[in-house]
């Protein structure tokens, strides 16, 4: 015979009990979990668990889709918003399945990390077949929203999978070409943005996403390898490529070349000639790089970037006074020094 608990919490032996439930099936007690599982007996519990693995924090990402309605002043047209967010809908339901396939593919790394272990497939709390419905529910759901939204949309979206398929095909383990592959993404979102309200994007407003990405792949990429010391490796392969000075060198290389393109773009391109008064928005931009950059080399931090930007109050104070900048200069914001108010 052998021992199991029943509903009550007291041991009996019997053959005929069905043995303790853990997470989502019954397991006799000396079966054994995958390496940091958990238990949960609650049906709550297990609900958080699959709202953690389609990531909802990183939506924030995609909130580089309003970026083209920003610059244009696309919010004071109603149409044009409700398609801002049907895009940011589809990027969101798209990168969710994204994000899912990834943990699936890398469970068994995730539980050599010292944080992603505890991550809802590597820790066991969801189980694989529920994963997969996730993929399909999303991945489906944001690609019908895209063909809704027309051609252009559609086929960023297409671009953006196949993008990620590249990237866990191999990419993913090749120092360099694994942030800029996670740039192109931001890039890519910030494009959809563009091709839902039908307008032009300028090349520099693409070119500083694209810098602002590597800055913080990059600084993602150095805590890692300090977190991780001898054994960072195991988890994330590229690693073992990287050095400090290396990642040290990417990450300033890649602040100053976000600030001075969204710095030319707020003097040179057709938006700016129209609003002189955004070049005023470059101090929070500026401001923001530089804080960034101090809570990475002074710091150390930058493991979970969304997590940083709403944790640091002056990161807080930058994006939200960087938003009503650029709203009072696309609203006809007056400064009679700046050149070509006058025009």
């Amino acid at each position: 015979m052998r021992s199991f608990l029943d509903p009550s919490g007291t041991f009996a032996n019997d053959n005929c009990l069905h043995g303790m439930t853990l997470s989502h099936r019954e397991i006799p007690l000396n079966d054994t979990l995958p390496p940091g599982a958990t238990t949960h007996n609650s049906r709550d519990m297990q609900v958080k668990d699959v709202v953690r693995l389609v990531r909802p924090k990183h939506w924030l990402k995609g909130l580089l889709v309003f970026a083209a309605l920003l610059f244009t002043r696309g919010y004071t047209d109603g149409a044009k918003v409700i398609l801002s967010l049907e895009a940011f809908a589809a990027m969101s339901l798209v990168s969710s399945a994204v994000y899912v396939l990834n943990d699936l593919l890398d469970v068994d790394r995730d539980r050599q990390h010292p944080v992603k272990k505890n991550r809802p497939l590597a820790s066991g709390a969801v189980s694989k077949p529920v994963a997969l419905l996730l993929i399909a529910i999303c991945g489906l759901g944001g690609l019908a929203i895209g063909y809704l939204l027309g051609p252009a949309s559609i086929a960023v979206l297409i671009g953006y999978l196949v993008l990620q398929a590249l990237y866990n095909l191999g990419l993913k383990h090749q120092p360099v070409a694994d942030v800029f592959c996670i740039s192109t993404g931001f890039v890519l979102r910030a494009s959809l943005g563009a091709a839902a309200i039908n307008v032009a994007v300028s090349g520099w407003l693409l070119f500083c996403t694209g810098a602002l990405a590597l800055l913080l792949g990059f600084g993602k990429r150095r805590h890692e390898f300090i977190l991780q010391g001898e054994a960072r490796e195991s988890s994330r392969e590229s690693l073992a490529h990287y050095t400090r000075p290396a990642l040290d060198g990417m990450i300033l290389t890649a602040a100053g070349s976000a600030a001075m393109s969204y710095g030319i773009y707020s003097i040179q391109s057709p938006t700016a000639q129209q609003h002189p008064a955004l070049i005023l928005s470059s101090l929070w931009v500026f401001y923001g790089v530089y804080r960034y950059l101090f809570l990475l080399l002074a710091n150390d931090e930058g493991g979970e970037p969304e997590n940083l930007m709403f944790r640091d109050p002056h990161l807080v104070v930058s994006v939200v006074c960087f938003v009503i900048t650029v709203l009072a200069a696309m609203g006809g914001l007056n400064i009679p020094f700046i050149e070509g108010m006058g025009k």
